[in-house]
């Protein structure tokens, strides 16, 4: 991890980014931090404010363009005059309110670069500057290298962190369990499902009881988030 932390900052300090941010889960309201629970926004990366200790503030995933941003996309962005873009036209980004970003006194532009893991798990990097410095030049040449940096550190946090908890391989699940969560994921009872598929109630819960015992999950809710995760539930039912 150490290293990784090094070679973060070593490449944003190359290309004039050199201030810093990374978050292994952004769900997680503790800031990353390394294994003596120091946060690495304090022990390694430096930020544009160096007064704003922003990682102690646990709302903070919660209003923040960058990472409203991140959530919305796997690719790696970047921020200029108060817009987001990539290297393709993508109204999800074009779409994010940056105006607290705008109005950000010493805060110019940055590159930042999205890592969605399995199970739902999503982390980010940010490589920031203080003033305008050509970063549409600089996502050209550099993005791909940053954003293979972020994750390898962020996947790397996380499994030396154990996260997410409790995750292990699961089994292979068979078409009918796939198909009935699938429908679940798009809302059907198991009413519903049974009609669909021509299967009985009890067999559509057999199937999914299965299916959530293979995933490790706890419940309905969190099977379907676990299976959308693993690429078991994609964006169009059944």
């Amino acid at each position: 991890m150490r290293a990784l932390v090094g070679a973060v900052q070593a490449a944003g300090d190359a290309i004039g980014l050199p201030y810093i941010a990374a978050q292994a889960d952004l769900g997680d309201p503790e800031p990353m931090a390394d294994e003596a629970g120091r946060p690495y926004a304090e022990t390694s990366f430096r930020w544009v404010d160096p007064d704003h200790a922003y990682w102690r503030d646990r709302k903070l995933a919660l209003h923040i363009a960058f990472l409203t941003a991140a959530r919305l996309t796997a690719e790696p962005f970047y921020y200029s005059d108060g817009q987001l873009r990539t290297w393709r036209a993508t109204q999800l980004l074009a779409a994010v309110d940056c105006e607290q970003a705008k109005n950000t006194p010493s805060f110019g532009e940055a590159i930042i670069a999205p890592v969605h893991l399995p199970r739902g798990l999503v982390g980010a990097v940010f490589w920031c500057s203080r003033e305008p410095v050509g970063v549409g030049a600089l996502f050209d040449r550099h993005a791909g290298d940053l954003h293979n940096l972020a994750l390898k550190l962020v996947a790397t946090h996380n499994e030396a962190r154990g996260r997410p908890r409790n995750a292990t391989v699961p089994q292979t699940l068979t078409r009918r369990e796939v198909q009935c969560l699938r429908w679940a994921a798009a809302g059907k009872t198991d009413g519903e499902i049974g009609i669909i598929l021509t299967l009985s109630v009890s067999t559509v819960r057999f199937h999914l009881r299965n299916a959530a015992a293979k995933l490790g999950a706890t419940g309905r809710a969190q099977s379907i988030q676990i299976a959308a995760g693993l690429g078991f539930v994609g964006a169009r039912a059944a």
